[in-house]
């Protein structure tokens, strides 16, 4: 295992929400000398823990993690400053003599790293406004089939409810005259005739969709009696914090701003967010599975009983193979 200049640049281990990520990264990290670079568009955002699966401090502490706690939830991060951070991090965890080790499920931050991402536009407050002004006619759903007939494949891995995302992909289409998706294909890895992949990913997908629906469900409640909705109300006390910032449209958060919004309380309030909760992270879920089965990764099953020694296998046989 000396000879880390060989090892592929980094190993990535993806999966959808609820599939157990955390605890396999922290298998490799018992076996092999990595640093975890987070990539979770969630987990970026400080304050927001428990909503998150945030790992705890006796995780973090078991392996360096990073891109955790970066920004405040009034602020905004992209897949393009992923790259950025990320590519930066993985050459100074190779000079230490360590492997980089990516873990996440926010697909569209692995392919901006896999494929390269084009530079977007800023944001234009005038086409914004007028995509609002449209959107509280005709409502986001009517918005959402509109991105359809446009860019189908980014709409198809877009909720549509998912206004935040929505709304971005028509001002990209607005200012550039391309569709979102093209800018996501367009990089150095992604190119005809590009050179092999550097990296191994590798993803636990669940074989069986209930498998999961329950390891959601279960998620949920423990969020709640871990205190949750109390971690929301104190976001809610935040100056500046409201409904529509990516951070607080975060699944789970989203749900339960709009059912204090609505004046729940108690018992209502819970059995809000859960139905609410879990059927949007379901949705989540199935997003990211889509993202998955359109990039080239080793899949093992979620519900494996031995998922995590599998991954260390694959992840050892890379590594060993590597010239």
């Amino acid at each position: 295992m000396s000879q880390l200049p060989d090892w592929p640049r980094w190993v990535g281990l993806a999966g959808p929400t609820a599939a157990g990520k955390t605890a396999i990264a922290l298998r490799l990290a018992s076996v092999l000398p990595v640093e975890i670079i987070s990539v979770d568009s969630a987990l970026v955002y400080r304050g927001m823990d428990i909503g998150t699966a945030k790992p705890s401090a006796a995780e973090q502490a078991a392996a360096p993690h990073h891109l955790i706690d970066l920004i405040d939830p009034s602020e905004s991060y992209s897949a393009a400053q992923f790259v950025i951070d990320a590519e930066r991090l993985i050459s100074e965890i190779r000079s230490r003599g360590r492997l980089p080790l990516l873990v996440g499920g926010t697909m569209m931050y692995f392919k901006a790293l896999i494929d390269g991402i084009d530079p977007l536009p800023p944001a234009d407050a005038g086409v914004r406004a007028a995509l609002d002004a449209e959107a509280a006619a005709i409502g986001w759903p009517a918005m959402h089939d509109r991105l359809a007939s446009i860019d189908p494949v980014t709409a198809a891995r877009l909720s549509p409810n998912d206004s935040q995302r929505v709304q971005r992909a028509l001002e990209v289409r607005a200012l550039t005259g391309q569709p979102l998706s093209s800018f996501h294909t367009r990089g150095k890895a992604g190119a005809e005739g590009a050179a092999p992949a550097d990296h191994l990913l590798v993803s636990v997908e669940p074989d069986d969709r209930a498998w999961l629906h329950r390891r959601i469900a279960q998620r949920f409640r423990e969020m709640l009696d871990a205190g949750f909705i109390d971690e929301v109300m104190a976001l809610r006390a935040q100056p500046g914090l409201h409904a529509e910032l990516p951070s607080i449209r975060c699944v789970g958060y989203r749900q339960a701003w709009e059912a204090l919004d609505a004046g729940l309380s108690g018992d209502a309030l819970h059995a809000e967010v859960i139905e609410r909760g879990v059927a949007a992270t379901r949705q989540l879920a199935k997003r990211q599975i889509t993202w998955l089965r359109s990039m080239q990764r080793q899949a093992v099953p979620a519900q494996s009983a031995d998922v995590g020694e599998q991954v260390l296998g694959l992840v050892l046989r890379a590594l060993h193979a590597a010239p």
